[in-house]
């Protein structure tokens, strides 16, 4: 905890919170998904949107969240986002249909892409010390990987009672936060109207991968034209906006283009084999949610272990070898849950698969985290750590729309190839890290918050 006093050190406790929460929020729905798709009779391909809904969400407006927490005011923007977080999860707990129930996470999405951004602006205006600021953004990040570890585990113990739970538990805390930071949180100052921002810059982007996702999912191909075509409309509005959601010149840093394209890669593999991992478990291996919750938690622990050996490694063998090479592992234990029927043993296919998965994560998710701002000057470092934070959410929605496409092919085979697909998105990851980020990139140039999960 940083070394501060009072209201410093309970605004750091209240941020932090809603970071985990946004965090959790993504791992959280992983185990519940079958207990959702059994009660409400919903198909794969409405699950996905479970997932996909709320991470393209976060992921799309997230830039445009940093814009508006800096024109309206980030206390206001903080509080608001919160609050509609906090409704929006209630809502899904009391619903019984599964559009309006996805509806329910995209709202969570957008408003945690405003909560996120926020939270990370007051944390650097609340701590003026450098120090404290560096140690303040230290916690930060760990509220995120915690946040979003601990969601595996506490979805199979919450699923076990109720999958409802899974949507009310982040509600109470949410709003105690609303309540509590107006009395610790000064208001702080607004921006202006100067800068403006980018509004259809983030609706045409955010379109086309909602539109994209969703041609995946359905295999709607006309969908998937008006997403290319969205696309091409965002690159335009970049390139003619006074101020772009994305500046397109930052993609010319190498490290910058790499590292963003290849934590796109491994947000596909990672949230969209978890996806795929969670189902097999529950209707081929017939754990129940509890027992698939806790089959998961060695590889959060391995995921912390190797989070903590990265720094050594990154050291010693720079940021491009330490990211690829954990995507390799990544990918083998991928690989290893080809193994994996209806008759397999936990410890001797189960336990090995998922350790080896975790090793690899906790090495190549820092490691993309710092090559993406390493090569680019202070002022631009908060951009920098806002594009990887959305290409993984980016990255999480598509690879979940991807592997649910495959998953329709019925019996093993289906989960095979989903399994195939998410160790190529690793091993692209991993060639995209070892080519493109330079060998000689060892440390950052500074040390701004990383993109948690």
């Amino acid at each position: 905890m940083p070394d501060v006093r009072g209201r410093g050190r309970t605004a750091l406790v209240l941020l932090c919170t809603a970071v985990f929460l946004d965090s959790m929020d993504l791992s959280l729905m992983g185990v519940a998904l079958p207990a959702i798709g059994r009660e409400l009779s919903l198909t794969e391909g409405t699950l996905q949107w479970l997932v996909s809904g709320y991470a393209v969400t976060y992921g799309g407006f997230l830039l445009l969240g940093g814009r508006l927490a800096d024109l309206l005011g980030r206390r206001r923007v903080f509080v608001l986002s919160l609050a509609v977080f906090a409704a929006a999860s209630l809502a899904g707990g009391l619903l019984s249909s599964g559009v309006p129930l996805v509806v329910t996470r995209i709202v969570k999405g957008l408003a945690a892409a405003l909560t996120a951004p926020a939270a990370l602006s007051l944390i650097t205006t609340t701590f003026t010390d450098p120090a404290q600021r560096g140690r303040a953004l230290g916690v930060y990040s760990l509220a995120g990987a915690a946040g979003y570890t601990g969601g595996l585990v506490l979805s199979g113990l919450l699923t076990d009672l109720s999958w409802r739970l899974v949507f009310f538990l982040p509600v109470p805390f949410a709003l105690l936060v609303v309540v509590l930071t107006p009395l610790v949180i000064a208001p702080g100052e607004r921006a202006g109207s100067g800068r403006g921002f980018d509004a259809l810059g983030a609706v045409t982007g955010t379109g086309a991968v909602l539109l994209g996702v969703y041609a995946l999912a359905e295999r709607a191909w006309p969908a998937g034209v008006l997403a290319v075509l969205l696309l091409l409309a965002f690159v335009l509005v970049q390139r003619r906006q006074a101020n772009p959601l994305v500046p397109l010149a930052v993609f010319r840093v190498p490290s910058v283009r790499s590292a963003n394209t290849a934590a796109i890669a491994w947000a596909c593999a990672t949230i969209g084999w978890q996806f795929a991992a969670v189902l097999h478990l529950q209707r081929t291996l017939h754990y129940d949610a509890l027992a698939t919750g806790l089959a998961i938690a060695p590889m959060g622990l391995a995921i912390f272990l190797a989070a903590n050996l990265a720094g050594k490694l990154i050291a010693r063998w720079g940021l491009g070898r330490t990211a690829a090479l954990g995507m390799l592992l990544q990918a083998c234990g991928i690989l290893l849950f080809l193994r994996v029927e209806p008759t397999s043993g936990y410890l001797a296919v189960l336990a090995p698969a998922l350790v080896v998965h975790g090793i690899g994560n906790g090495l190549s998710f820092p490691s993309l985290n710092i090559a993406a701002v390493s090569d680019l000057p202070e002022h631009q470092q908060g951009l920098a750590s806002g594009l990887i934070t959305s290409a993984v959410q980016v990255g999480a929605g598509i690879g979940v729309a991807v592997l649910a496409a495959l998953l329709t092919v019925p019996g093993l085979t289906g989960y095979r190839l989903a399994f195939l697909a998410a160790s190529g998105f690793s091993l692209v990851g991993a060639v995209v890290s070892a080519l493109g980020i330079r060998p000689a990139q060892r440390t950052p140039r500074s040390t701004p918050a990383p993109a948690h999960h």
